[in-house]
């Protein structure tokens, strides 16, 4: 696993220690994965709605139904 050498605000470190303090996570380092992992799942889901609204946009609406949007949408969030 590659090391990083990284800084924290004040208040960013304060939530980080609280955090490990509370034993949700046994380091800061594994706290900042996780964080990582979320925000990279969130910009798959971005990419996608992205992409929706762009093929929207270039080719009018999409003929699927809200019941399709939505049961796509929920399987982007379990994904």
């Amino acid at each position: 696993m590659a090391r990083q050498s990284i800084s924290f605000t004040k208040p960013n470190d304060q939530w980080l220690k609280e955090q490990v303090d509370k034993e949700e996570y046994s380091s800061k380092s594994e706290l900042v994965n996780d964080l990582i992992r979320q925000a990279r799942k969130q910009q798959v889901q971005i990419d996608w709605v992205k992409a929706k609204l762009e093929k929207a946009e270039n080719r009018g609406f999409t003929s699927d139904s809200k019941e399709e949007i939505l049961a796509q949408s929920k399987s982007m969030l379990n994904g």
